[in-house]
């Protein structure tokens, strides 16, 4: 069976543009696969394609457009293409319907991302922004775009502001500075359980640093692991995480803390973000344990030059950095609104 991105590339070329040209020629529009789903991440597999895998596209026109395109669509479609219905229920909606998504471009981005990205983003805006999120605007492909409102549009998510680039990569160094300390400290009280656990939030942070440095957008839990071995630093930071999740004692989970921080040391350098000149971690005031230098996190904090951006709490960051309900982060209103309650104060009239 062919990959979801091809599938839905032959659907519109074969099904979809033929109709809009024979009621519309001439129309501008985009079609693109993108929003959720495996398929747009280019990482569908027979497994994946048990649910809500099939005949789906996303088609952009202008908004006063959109239901005349979608009640067009309805009425002729044909019942089935490559061997597949184009009419199907899914885990969110039991109705068997068509599954070609029409929207206005500038609406469907702002569904994704739960901000207007049509005015532009200042750095609040930003914060309130998953991986995830703007994976789904960013990450699937495009099979035409006559309008060039939707490649507009993702060009603008190609990647933070440098102050933001900043600011979310020095509150990654400091979640690793928090867990540090506490990881050594369980281990001391022989609290291995513990010791391991917050060895998994190191892991974790780690992992998103590495995309942070890297300037890649990290998508959802499921797949960040896939997506990790794709960067350039995977080669060397895999191994060192993976030593320090299967360590059987504390030694051994400190050498492997060393090793991966040494790893995106050389990465953040690599970036040309402002890095220590020796190593990030030293002990932990007067007790046997590691913690992440202060300068690590100073260096990036005084290299910001957007104001509203040095106004912001430091070590707070993006929303995906602090919160991992899936209620909250999949679902984009609560996702901005708890944003913006971390960031309450803060706004773009500069002071």
């Amino acid at each position: 069976m062919t990959d979801g991105i091809a599938l839905a590339r032959g659907y519109y070329q074969d099904v979809v543009a033929p109709l809009l040209a024979a009621r519309w020629p001439g129309l501008p529009h985009a079609a693109a696969r993108l929003g959720g789903g495996s398929d747009v991440l280019d990482l569908d597999d027979e497994t994946s394609r048990d649910h809500d895998w099939g005949l789906r596209l996303t088609l952009l026109v202008a908004p006063g457009l959109v239901d005349d395109v979608r009640g067009h669509l309805d009425a002729t479609l044909p019942t089935g293409y490559a061997d597949l219905p184009t009419r199907f229920a899914s885990t969110w909606d039991p109705i068997v319907r068509q599954r070609i998504e029409v929207a206005g471009a500038e609406d469907f981005v702002t569904s994704s991302l739960g901000v207007d990205a049509s005015r532009g983003l200042d750095a609040v805006d930003w914060l309130c922004l998953t991986g995830q999120s703007v994976l789904e605007v960013t990450a699937g492909a495009v099979f035409t775009d006559t309008s060039g409102t939707l490649t507009r549009l993702r060009d603008a998510l190609t990647w933070y502001p440098e102050s933001v680039w900043r600011y979310v990569v020095a509150a990654d160094w400091s979640r690793l500075g928090e867990d540090l300390p506490l990881m050594g400290r369980t281990g001391q009280r022989g609290d291995d359980m513990g010791s391991r656990v917050l060895a998994g939030g190191f892991a974790q942070t780690a992992r998103h640093l590495a995309f942070m440095l890297a300037r890649r957008w990290p998508p959802y839990p499921k797949w960040m692991g896939t997506m990790l071995t794709q960067l350039p630093v995977a080669r060397d930071l895999l191994p060192a995480l993976t030593a320090l999740m299967t360590a059987d004692d504390g030694a051994l989970r400190q050498n492997a803390v060393l090793d991966a921080l040494a790893v995106l040391q050389r990465a953040q350098r690599e970036a040309a973000l402002p890095t220590p000149a020796g190593a990030v971690a030293g002990q932990f005031f007067d007790r046997p344990f590691l913690g992440i230098r202060a300068e690590t996190v100073a260096l990036l904090l005084d290299d910001v030059t957007d104001p509203l951006v040095r106004r912001l709490p430091p070590g707070v960051g993006a929303v995906e950095q602090w919160a991992d309900n899936v209620k909250v982060l999949a679902d984009p209103v609560r996702r901005v609104r708890a944003a913006r309650s971390q960031l309450r104060g803060v706004t773009t009239e500069v002071s």
